[in-house]
C-alpha cells in the first residue's frame, strides 16, 4: 500500500520545527531576516504565513478528495518560494500563474486589502458557481483586484501572451494611451518541464528577439524548476545551460527553498526589468512534494530515498527555521500559526464543499462569448470624422475613387478603424512596409506609423499570443496570420488561451482580436498546400469563435467593421477568412466589372449571423459563400441561359454562427439546396449546413458538392481535388432532374 506522503510532509514538519533552537527573541522587525539579505524579518514573516497557508490548502484539496468533495489536486508543495515573487513586485504587475503558483497568490492577496484567497481557491477546488474568478468552470489561480488573468495552460501556452501584454505596455504609453501605472512589468510563471515546449521556446525567443533590437518587453519570465514534469526528470543543469545565456535575455538565479535568497534574487530580477524595460528570466530551484497531484503514486517511479530528499527541503520549514534561528519567532510560535491556519483552512474547505454547484447547461456557457448585437451595430456604424480621414489618407477621400476590387477596400476600411479607434493594432509578418503578401495593408504603416502597423518575427505562435496580450491591455489588435495553412501551426492559441478567457474568468476578462487570415485555394494552382489550404474544421469547434468569410468587397468592408465593433464592445475574438483568389477579383463574367465595388465609408455594417441573397428563382436553392458564391453565381447564370432555371444563392457570409434563419428561409423558398462548400468532405461546412436544415424541419431534396478530403498539390492537379464550376453544375441538374451533357 502506497504511502501517503501529505501525511508525511505534515508530520515532518511538525515534528521538525519542535526540534528547531530559538535564537533570543528580538523585536525589530524592519532588520533583515538574517545578517546581510535584503529581505526584512517584517516581510519575511508575511511571506511565511502566505507560504503556510498554500500548505494547508494543498493539504485540504487532498482531504475534500477523500470525501468526494474535491475536483483538482494538483497543488503547490514545494514551490512555495514563489510567494517571494509576488512580495517583490507590486500587486497592479499582471501575472500569468501555472498551477503551482498557489503561495504566489496567497501573498499577492495579502498585498490587497478586502482579499479573501483562501475561500477563493477552495471554492475553484469544490467547482462552486460562487468561486470568484471561473466560477466552478475550472479551478485556476485567477482575479481582476490582484491582476491576475486566469490561466488553464499546463504547457505554457499562456507564455505567448505574456509576452504580447509586456510590449504593450510600453507600446500603449508611446501611442499616447493612458494607463494608471505605466511603469508596471508583466510576470509568467511555469514549470521545468514546460520550458522545452515549443510554445515556451518561441515566447522566450520572441521576447529576446525583440529585446535585441532594443524593443521594450517589461517581462519576467519565471522557471519554478523542480526537476520533473510528471515522472520525466529534467537533466540537471539544463535550464541553467539552455537559459543562462541568451541574447537578449537577463538571467538570474534564486535558490526557492530559501526564502532569503529567493527574495534577493526576485528583487532583483523585478528591478532589471522594470528598469531596463527588457525580459529576464528568473530560475528558481524547487522540489515537487506530495506528487503531481492526489491521483499521482510517485512511489511507482522515483526512489523513495529521493523522495524522502526532497521532502526534507521542505521550503515551509526552511522558512520556519530562518526565522527561529535568527529570533523573529519561536518554535512554538510557528506551530501555533501553523495550527491556527489549518484550523482556518479546514473550515473554509467544509464552507466551499457546501456552496451551490453548476447545474445547467445555461449557466456553464453563460459567459462563453455573449453578444450585444444592437451597440454592436451602432459601434460599427460609427465612424471618424472627414477632417481626421483627410489628415490620414490625404485630400483625395478613398470614396472618391473608382470601384476596387476586395483587397483595396479591405486596405481603406482597415485605413479608416486606425483613425477611428487609436488604440487598434496592426502586424504579423511583412504586414508594415511591404504591405503584406498581397497588399492589403500596403501604405498603412507609412500613414499610421510603425507603431501601429508593423511586422513580426515569423512565428505564428508569437503573432496570436501578442493579439492576445495586447486586447488584455486595452489594444484593439487586427493580427494577420499570412495562410489559412499557418494557422495550425498555433491554433491552440486561439482554442485554449484566446476563446476560453471570457468563459474561464466570467466575462471579467477579455482578449479582443480580429485575425485577418488569407485563405482557401483557387489560385491556378499556385503554392501548393501551404499556399491553398481548405481546412476550417479546428476553427469551427471553438465554443464562442466568430467566423466571418466574406466574397465581395462591399461584404468585406461592412463585416470587418462588424467584426471590429464586435471585438470592442463585447470582446469578441473573430477569425476574418479572406478568399486569396478573389482579393484582385474584378468581374463575375468576363469584362462585367460586378466584381468591384466603390468605397462607402457610409454603408450598412453587416450583421453577425445574417446571410445575403443573390436572386429571386423558385427552381433551386444554392448555399455557400467565399469563392463557391463566386462559382455558384457562376452556374446559376449559366442554368439560366441553358434550361432557363431560376435559381436563388444564398450567400452565408459568416461560418459561426451560421445565418441558419436565413438558410431555411431561403431552403423553402424552392424546396430544393444544394450546398457548394469549397472545404473538405469531411469536417467541411456543408455537415454543419445540412444538418442545420434537417433539423430545421427542411424535407425537400438536399445535396452537397465538396472538396475532396486531400491535401492540395501543385499546379492543375489541385483542380482535381477542388470544387469546379462543371462539378456544381452537375449537381444542380442532378437535383433538377435536368439532363447533362
Amino acid at each position: 500500500m502506497a504511502v501517503n506522503r501529505a501525511e508525511v510532509v505534515d508530520q515532518n514538519f511538525t515534528e521538525q520545527v519542535r526540534r528547531l533552537t530559538a535564537a533570543p527573541l528580538r523585536d525589530d522587525p524592519d532588520s533583515p531576516v538574517r545578517p546581510g539579505a535584503r529581505l526584512t524579518a517584517r516581510e519575511a514573516l508575511g511571506i511565511f504565513e502566505s507560504q503556510v497557508a498554500s500548505r494547508h490548502l494543498d493539504l485540504a484539496s487532498r482531504w475534500l478528495k477523500t470525501r468526494d468533495q474535491s475536483f483538482y489536486t494538483i497543488g503547490s508543495s514545494g514551490h512555495e518560494g514563489n510567494a517571494a515573487v509576488a512580495a517583490a513586485l507590486r500587486p497592479s504587475d499582471p501575472a500569468f500563474l501555472h498551477y503551482r503558483s498557489g503561495a504566489f497568490f496567497v501573498e499577492r492577496a495579502r498585498q490587497v486589502p478586502g482579499q479573501t484567497p483562501l475561500l477563493d481557491v477552495l471554492l475553484g477546488v469544490c467547482a462552486s458557481a460562487d468561486e470568484p474568478i471561473a466560477g466552478g468552470r475550472h479551478k485556476v489561480f485567477g482575479s481582476v483586484p490582484l491582476a491576475i488573468p486566469p490561466q488553464t495552460s499546463t504547457i505554457a501556452s499562456h507564455l505567448p501572451k505574456a509576452v504580447g501584454a509586456a510590449m504593450t505596455v510600453d507600446r500603449r504609453r508611446r501611442l499616447g494611451l493612458q494607463d494608471p501605472d505605466p511603469d508596471k512589468i508583466v510576470v509568467c510563471t511555469f514549470g521545468d518541464a514546460s520550458a522545452n515546449h515549443s510554445t515556451a521556446t518561441g515566447a522566450i525567443n520572441a521576447a529576446a528577439w525583440a529585446a535585441f533590437q532594443n524593443i521594450p518587453v517589461p517581462l519576467l519570465f519565471v522557471c519554478e524548476d523542480n526537476g520533473l514534469g510528471i515522472s520525466v526528470n529534467t537533466p540537471r543543469g539544463w535550464i541553467g545551460a539552455a537559459y543562462g545565456t541568451r541574447p537578449g535575455l537577463h538571467y538570474v538565479h534564486g535558490d526557492g527553498l530559501d526564502l532569503a535568497d529567493a527574495y534577493e534574487a526576485a528583487a532583483r530580477a523585478v528591478e532589471f526589468v522594470r528598469r531596463a524595460r527588457r525580459p529576464a528570466f528568473l530560475h528558481l530551484s524547487l522540489v515537487r512534494l506530495l506528487g503531481h497531484a492526489g491521483s499521482d503514486v510517485e512511489q511507482l517511479y522515483r526512489a523513495s530515498a529521493t523522495i524522502e530528499a526532497d521532502e526534507a527541503q521542505d521550503p515551509v520549514l526552511a522558512s520556519a527555521r530562518l526565522l527561529v534561528e535568527n529570533g523573529w519567532l519561536t518554535p512554538q510560535a510557528v506551530l501555533d500559526l501553523y495550527e491556527e491556519l489549518r484550523e482556518r483552512v479546514r473550515a473554509l474547505a467544509i464552507e466551499a464543499s457546501e456552496r451551490p454547484k453548476l447545474t445547467t447547461a445555461e449557466e456553464v456557457m453563460a459567459p462563453l462569448a455573449p453578444l450585444r448585437p444592437d451597440a454592436i451595430q451602432a459601434e460599427a456604424r460609427r465612424r471618424a470624422s472627414d477632417d481626421a480621414r483627410r489628415a490620414f489618407w490625404g485630400n483625395r477621400l478613398p470614396e472618391a475613387d473608382r470601384p476596387r476590387h476586395m483587397a483595396m477596400q479591405l486596405n481603406r476600411c482597415l485605413g479608416d478603424l486606425l483613425v477611428k479607434h487609436p488604440e487598434l493594432l496592426i502586424f504579423g509578418e511583412d504586414v508594415a512596409k511591404k504591405g503584406g503578401v498581397y497588399h492589403v495593408t500596403a501604405d498603412l504603416s507609412r500613414r499610421a506609423g510603425v507603431g501601429r502597423v508593423f511586422n513580426t518575427l515569423l512565428d505564428e505562435q508569437a503573432i496570436l499570443g501578442l493579439a492576445i496580450g495586447a486586447g488584455q491591455m486595452g489594444c484593439l489588435p487586427i493580427p494577420e496570420i499570412q495562410y489559412l495553412a499557418y494557422l495550425h501551426n498555433a491554433e491552440d492559441q486561439l482554442r485554449g488561451e484566446a476563446a476560453t478567457l471570457r468563459f474561464f474568468s466570467r466575462d471579467q476578462y477579455r482578449n479582443p482580436m480580429v485575425v485577418r487570415i488569407a485563405s482557401y485555394a483557387y489560385q491556378k494552382g499556385f503554392g501548393g498546400h501551404f499556399h491553398n489550404d481548405n481546412a476550417i474544421g479546428v476553427l469551427r469547434d471553438i465554443p464562442g469563435l466568430i467566423i466571418a468569410s466574406p466574397a465581395r468587397a462591399d461584404d468585406a468592408v461592412g463585416m470587418l467593421r462588424t467584426c471590429v465593433a464586435a471585438a470592442h464592445v463585447d470582446g469578441a475574438v473573430v477569425a476574418f477568412l479572406e478568399p486569396i483568389a478573389l482579393y484582385m477579383t474584378k468581374d463575375l463574367i468576363d469584362g462585367d466589372g460586378e466584381w468591384t465595388v466603390p468605397y462607402d465609408p457610409d454603408a450598412e455594417p453587416v450583421p453577425i449571423g445574417v446571410g445575403r441573397t443573390w436572386g429571386d428563382g423558385a427552381d433551386l436553392t444554392l448555399v455557400s459563400w467565399a469563392n463557391g458564391l463566386w462559382m455558384s453565381l457562376r452556374v446559376a447564370h449559366q442554368l439560366e441561359a441553358e434550361h432557363g432555371v431560376r435559381c436563388r444563392v444564398l450567400d452565408m457570409r459568416w461560418l459561426a454562427p451560421l445565418p441558419v434563419d436565413d438558410l431555411l428561409r431561403e431552403a423553402n423558398a424552392t424546396g430544393k439546396v444544394l450546398v457548394v462548400d469549397e472545404t473538405r468532405r469531411t469536417g467541411g461546412v456543408a455537415e454543419a449546413v445540412i444538418t442545420a436544415l434537417v433539423e430545421g424541419g427542411f424535407q425537400g431534396p438536399m445535396a452537397r458538392v465538396a472538396g475532396h478530403d486531400s491535401f492540395i498539390p501543385l499546379g492543375d492537379a489541385a483542380n482535381r481535388v477542388l470544387v469546379q464550376e462543371p462539378d456544381i453544375h452537375r449537381a444542380a441538374c442532378a437535383l433538377l432532374g435536368l439532363e447533362t451533357p
